[in-house]
């Protein structure tokens, strides 16, 4: 296997891409969704953008206490955080090469991303009981950036030399799309099963 196999260069100018894009739709639905949430603490008769009906209501989200995990609202954290991302993948565009240190620091970023997106889907399905546009959007960009800067990582030997040339990791690589569609058709059928009873009332 070649150097520039083993250092993940054929992937890095996709997942530059990837990044900036990525970051850009998370800044910006997390931006709107903090400027939704200090229009609501502002007046609480305020109705947001994105309380479309009794499921897909923005509203409830908000006010919930899972809306402020770390004691204020947590578009902050996306808005603080999704900046890095597009600076990564712009620096990869101009042909920069991040220390290994920077990668494992971004991997930990995307791991505990992906972690409070996935309790903030089993809080939003199972104890608030409402949906958030601009919060799935979100979840919809935090479940891609991890995978393909794990995949990366992985194949960099970023996260061990021994990952780097396992079959685990070339059977993640070449399953790598089938595998995201999957994360995704999980989040999908669970929220149509949650909220079967008033999805079945459109009909």
């Amino acid at each position: 296997m070649s150097q520039r196999a083993v250092d993940g260069e054929p992937q890095e100018r996709p997942l530059a891409i990837g990044l900036v894009v990525g970051g850009l739709v998370g800044l910006v639905a997390s931006a709107v969704l903090l400027i939704e949430r200090i229009r609501l603490a502002e007046d609480s008769s305020y109705v947001p953008s994105c309380s479309i009906n009794p499921v897909l209501s923005c509203g409830n989200v908000m006010e919930s206490a899972q809306a402020a995990l770390l004691g204020f609202p947590n578009p902050i954290i996306g808005v603080a955080a999704f900046p890095v991302v597009i600076a990564t993948g712009m620096a990869l565009l101009a042909g920069g090469r991040l220390a290994r240190w920077y990668w494992l620091g971004l991997q930990v970023g995307v791991s505990v991303a992906l972690v409070l997106v996935s309790w903030l889907v089993f809080q939003s399905l199972y104890r608030i009981g409402a949906l958030c546009p601009y919060c799935m959007v979100v979840w919809a960009v935090v479940i891609p950036l991890f995978w393909y800067v794990t995949l990366r990582n992985l194949a960099a030997g970023v996260l061990g030399a021994g990952a780097a040339g396992s079959r685990a990791t070339a059977v993640l690589r070449d399953w790598q799309a089938p595998l995201l569609f999957g994360a995704y058709l999980v989040v999908v059928l669970l929220i149509l099963e949650r909220f079967w009873y008033y999805w079945s009332t459109l009909f």
